[in-house]
């Protein structure tokens, strides 16, 4: 008869943190929650603060409804595909301090 049988189909749950391990903020799930929720929060607020408060603008398109949150999101996308690329020009063999 085969080991496997033996195990069990499932795993195991997490073990609770030893008494010597330093709990930090964001190991408890329900913090992150509230973070997100604050996060979100501020969001919608800021979003909707867009028809209240008066710019002083110094191009046409920042007139547009929105146009800080496209803005910010296009250039971090941008980022991320520069980094892309950089990294193919940036990375060594695994062995290259060997």
């Amino acid at each position: 008869m085969s080991d496997k049988s033996q195990q069990p189909s499932h795993p195991s749950p997490p073990q609770p943190a030893k008494a010597s391990e330093k709990s930090h903020i964001f190991d408890n799930p329900q913090n992150v929650k509230r973070l997100l929720r604050i996060f979100y929060t501020t969001c919608a607020a800021l979003f909707g603060a867009e028809f209240f408060i008066h710019r002083h603008l110094d191009h046409a398109v920042e007139s547009w409804y929105g146009f800080y949150a496209i803005y910010g999101f296009v250039a971090c996308v941008a980022l991320v595909l520069a980094a892309k690329e950089l990294r193919k020009a940036a990375m060594r063999k695994e062995d290259y301090y060997d």
